[in-house]
């Protein structure tokens, strides 16, 4: 019998033609992973352990890896996703509440990306943007890909990866202006500076936990284990290569007054036709966050359908005014910073402490529950 029909989460199948193809949660993942943060997280990883923060880096990126297997064993052992599993183990009342939790969740990192690219779009180019109107706009485009069901958020995750992958050839210009004498020496930071710094990347590399809401929707998922993990790798070694790059090209000083290093280095580009190509990466970056948007809504809608019972197409439009709702309060980089701080830390907690948490009250509950 199913799981998912016991405990009463999961009303009916998900028909084949709703669910995407076991390579698209690659994209998914690194739609997700591959956001706001990848222009400024040199700084931010270095604060704790400077130059050696690539190690941090690393090692963050393929930790993940764990939660990625125990998520696929959560979601193997309930026959369904999150949302089963926490009725499962701790039973409707309170397993729906805690599902409640995640709508807040995906809302404010829905916000926090979104305010973000508007931080820097205000700061570069745009200093008269009306945040308002930007957001709601943006907003109602990621309502539009979400009536389309996962597939076409799927579709979309893939082409804001692979239209602007040109941009990873920019960096290679910036390696003749690299000193990676700069690196040296390496280990010359404690362990604990290295954790610190891993922490650190946790806002960056957020996003994989999504996986644990798409299951449902993945045809043999069984085939999809390895595309998930890739997606992880191919992140890290991503987020790897441009730390190491970024700390090669900025000194320690310079590193430090830099809030965006990302752009920076895209300032040194110069060609006959464009002044200033970081106006091209922005302009880029915007169609690279949409997925980011477009995802976390969904998610959001997704759990308020299955908890709420409130059609998703209703749900949507209710997640985004929230989300709108949060942007009108993030009106200086202070709030934006307190809003991806908050969320850096919800994320933590959930990746490192309630997935693990939960998989070892799913095998207790099991075994409970057979006897």
């Amino acid at each position: 019998m199913i799981i998912g029909r016991q405990v009463g989460i999961m009303h009916k199948p998900i028909q084949d033609r709703f669910k995407i193809s076991p390579f698209l949660p690659l994209y998914v993942i690194m739609a997700m992973q591959i956001g706001i943060g990848v222009l400024g997280f040199q700084r931010i990883v270095a604060k704790d352990a400077g130059n050696d923060a690539w190690i941090s880096v690393l090692g963050a990126g393929l930790i993940i890896h764990v939660i990625v297997w125990v998520m696929y064993k959560i979601c193997e052992t309930v026959q369904g996703d999150v949302l089963t599993a926490n009725v499962y183990v701790f039973g409707k009342i309170a397993g729906n509440a805690l599902n409640s939790f995640f709508i807040f969740y995906y809302i404010l990192t829905c916000a926090g990306v979104l305010g973000g690219l508007i931080e820097i779009i205000k700061v570069w180019m745009f200093p008269e943007l009306n945040t308002f109107v930007f957001a709601s706009v943006y907003l109602l485009l990621a309502v539009y890909i979400i009536n389309g069901g996962l597939r076409t958020v799927a579709g979309m995750s893939f082409f804001s990866l692979v239209l602007p992958a040109y941009l990873l050839l920019v960096f290679g210009l910036a390696v003749k202006h690299a000193d990676f004498t700069n690196l040296l020496p390496v280990f010359d930071h404690s362990l604990v500076d290295m954790i610190k710094s891993g922490y650190r990347m946790s806002l960056t590399y957020l996003g994989y936990d999504v996986l644990l809401f798409i299951y449902p929707f993945i045809k043999e998922p069984q085939k999809s284990k390895k595309w998930a993990h890739l997606g992880v790798f191919i992140t890290t070694i991503l987020y790897t290569v441009l730390a190491i790059l970024t700390f090669a090209y900025f000194s320690g000083g310079l590193l430090e007054k830099s809030i965006w290093p990302t752009l920076e280095m895209w300032k040194i580009v110069q060609l006959p036709f464009i002044e200033r190509f970081e106006y091209i990466g922005i302009a880029n970056w915007a169609i690279i966050i949409i997925p980011n948007v477009a995802i976390s809504l969904w998610v959001a809608s997704r759990v308020t359908k299955q908890v709420f019972h409130l059609k998703q197409r209703k749900g949507v439009i209710v997640a985004a005014l929230l989300c709108l709702g949060i942007m009108m309060f993030l009106n200086s980089r202070e709030r934006i910073n307190m809003v991806l701080d908050l969320t850096a830390s919800l994320s933590f907690a959930v990746s490192y402490l309630f997935i693990p948490f939960l998989y070892l009250s799913v095998l207790i509950a099991k075994k409970v529950k057979k006897k």
